[in-house]
C-alpha cells in the first residue's frame, strides 16, 4: 500500500490518539484508523481541517513527492 500521509506520525510527534482526532473531528474512529493505515485518504477538505486541529501546516501531513 502507498504510503501518502504522515497522519499517524504527526499525532505521535503530539501524543494524540486516532481516537481523539476522531471525536474533534465528529468523525467515525475507524475512519480515522484507515486514514492513519493509509487503507483510504481523507478528501482535501477534510485534511485542511486536521491542519488546523492539530496546529501544523496541512503540507506537514503529506509525504513529499520529491526526493
Amino acid at each position: 500500500m502507498k504510503q501518502i500521509n504522515r497522519l499517524k506520525v504527526v499525532l505521535v510527534e503530539q501524543n494524540r490518539t486516532g481516537k481523539w482526532l476522531a471525536e474533534t473531528l465528529g468523525k467515525n474512529e475507524a475512519t480515522v484508523s484507515r486514514w492513519c493505515t493509509n487503507e483510504t485518504q481523507p478528501s482535501l477538505e477534510t485534511l485542511v481541517d486536521v491542519a488546523k486541529v492539530l496546529n501544523v501546516d496541512v503540507k506537514d501531513l503529506l509525504i513529499s513527492t520529491m526526493k
